[in-house]
């Protein structure tokens, strides 16, 4: 039985390998559409960085809060990831949909998973790079890392993008200002669904289909 609880936004899963410009995708698209979407803010128990703010970049938080958290399945999915804790609040996340918003997951294809579970409604997107060369020549410009962490994202990318076919969306993220118009019309067409539509303007359609005086 289908007990997901109704809502008036859609939940967008993205995910994608390292270095495929996943990030600076959802910050365009963040950008132009800032009205009616949002990125999910997760849940860590790392220290934040320089710039970072509490609530706008991460939830900071301790380990025994963030422990706690999961006892109680707070968390829509939740990892370990080096020595620190990453999870995406269920509650927050559903406050958010019953606003209105679209919500933007940020994650990799196993939290995909777990999500997808709880919300089977949920609409996911994978991005994908134009070709390998493409991926590495990316990771290298980025002048983070040195060779030996740009073979390993790269080992670790391969593995990512053998999930591919889990998702409902693929976006190749080639022509930079073309994935972004992809991405854009993905969710400009899933609010224009009839149930969604019907939910926004329950006021309007009673008015325009109420007998005539």
């Amino acid at each position: 039985m289908n007990t997901e609880i109704a809502v008036n936004g859609t939940l967008y899963i993205i995910s994608a390998p390292s270095g495929a410009g996943k990030s600076s995708l959802l910050r365009a698209l963040l950008e132009s559409r800032s009205s009616n979407i949002a990125l999910s803010v997760s849940h860590t128990t790392r220290s934040p960085r320089p710039a970072e703010v509490d609530g706008r970049d991460y939830h900071f938080t301790d380990v025994s809060t963030f422990r706690e958290m999961v006892d109680r399945g707070a968390f829509l999915e939740h990892a370990r990831v080096f020595d620190h804790f990453y999870g995406t609040s269920k509650q927050g996340v559903i406050d958010q949909l019953q606003s209105g918003l679209d919500v933007i997951l940020e994650i990799d294809w196993q939290g995909a998973r777990l999500v997808r579970e709880q919300m089977p409604s949920a609409v996911s997107i994978f991005i994908l790079p134009p070709s390998r060369q493409a991926l590495q020549q990316r990771l290298q410009d980025r002048g983070q890392d040195d060779a030996a962490v740009i073979a390993r994202r790269m080992r670790d990318a391969v593995s990512e993008m053998t999930h591919y076919e889990e998702y409902d969306y693929l976006v190749i993220n080639d022509v930079f200002q073309q994935a972004l118009e992809e991405l854009a019309a993905i969710l400009l067409s899933h609010r224009l669904r009839l149930p969604a539509q019907c939910r926004r303007h329950t006021g309007l359609l009673a008015a325009l289909l109420a007998p005539a005086q």
